[in-house]
């Protein structure tokens, strides 16, 4: 993974790695509950940048019990790795999560279609001012470049995510994004406002 992370970082990008708060990940994987210290040491050593910690198979233990360790774990690596939390807003993490992460899932998994976007969209209003410098409301991620949605569709979903501060994390195949999306998606001065 090392190796990996260091093909990605010279390419001007940043690595992330996905893991869970619970026994395992929601694809069935194991979790990092209970091995909090060990794998915030390992995300280290590999080079990680960015941790997405999902919210399955969580014993029914409440996310202010759950996420912290990770927190403390990460901290104590000396390595900056941006640590986003994904409770996907069930317990209000916009009240409370800036304590422990960079980021909160705000809302359930999006979906590439337009009448989900406004629903977020919609949504967003009521907490959007809730973010502050070095801790944000995560959406989720981008869904430019995905095909399924209008341009103009695709453009209004970036500009407010960029206008929310929201993390701008791009959820499409970059070997395969046409021209038309990456043209979206390297807006500078949307990316200023963000």
């Amino acid at each position: 993974m090392k190796s990996l992370a260091d093909y990605v970082h010279s390419k001007g990008l940043k690595f992330g790695i996905y893991s869970d708060a619970g026994t395992e990940t929601c694809a069935g994987r194991p979790g990092s509950l209970g091995y909090e210290t060990q794998d915030a040491n390992t995300y280290a050593e590999w080079g990680v940048d960015f941790l997405k910690y999902d919210n399955c198979h969580n014993n029914k233990i409440p996310p202010k019990t759950r996420y912290p360790p990770m927190t403390q774990a990460l901290n104590a690596t000396g390595r900056p790795i941006f640590f986003a939390m994904c409770e996907w807003g069930v317990d209000y993490p916009w009240l409370w999560a800036a304590e422990y992460a960079n980021s909160w899932r705000v809302f359930q998994d999006i979906k590439n279609i337009w009448p989900e976007i406004r629903i977020i969209i919609d949504e967003m209003a009521e907490i959007s001012h809730r973010s502050a410098p070095y801790g944000w409301n995560d959406p989720d991620m981008l869904e430019v470049g995905n095909k399924g949605m209008t341009h103009q569709q695709y453009v209004t979903h970036f500009v407010f995510w960029c206008f929310w501060k929201s993390p701008l994390i791009i959820g499409t195949d970059l070997d395969k994004i046409s021209d038309e999306d990456l043209w979206i998606l390297t807006r500078s001065e949307l990316i200023a406002v963000n």
